[in-house]
């Protein structure tokens, strides 16, 4: 795997766009999701945990998406490549396992949606910010 083609910055900065769409996602969507989600605010215990993993989520999706979208385009991706892959990538992967561990966890289609939404969202950021932003540029 050659990672010198990695644009870090892209990286970084989908990682960060990705985040930031999931706190506007889920403070938009904070009531329908805990009523699907079937927890109650009250007896939920408060830790910066969850915010810390799903950026290095993140930050993992971008660089596997970078890695991907760098190796189909012939490391010439393109913003509606990385739109095109991070939807593939969606459907593929996201969209298929949530509505399994769902169904399998008991929870309702609302809570799928909710969530799948969510990382349609993130998956397309990070597909246009990694193709846009490119490859690295190699010094030569």
């Amino acid at each position: 795997m050659d990672f010198s083609a990695v644009n870090w910055l892209a990286v970084i900065v989908a990682a960060v766009v990705a985040w930031l769409f999931g706190a506007v996602w889920y403070m938009g969507l904070s009531k329908p999701w805990l009523k699907a989600a079937k927890l109650d605010p009250a007896t939920m215990k408060k830790s910066p945990l969850p915010f810390v993993i799903s950026f290095i989520a993140e930050l993992l999706m971008a660089l596997v998406t970078a890695l991907i979208v760098g190796a189909m385009t012939g490391g010439e991706p393109s913003l509606v490549a990385g739109l095109v892959f991070g939807f593939v990538l969606w459907l593929g992967f996201v969209a298929t396992t949530l509505s399994v561990n769902h169904r399998y966890e008991g929870f309702g289609w609302d809570l799928t949606l909710i969530d799948a939404g969510h990382w349609l969202g993130v998956l397309l950021l990070i597909g246009a910010v990694i193709g846009w932003f490119g490859v690295a540029e190699v010094a030569g």
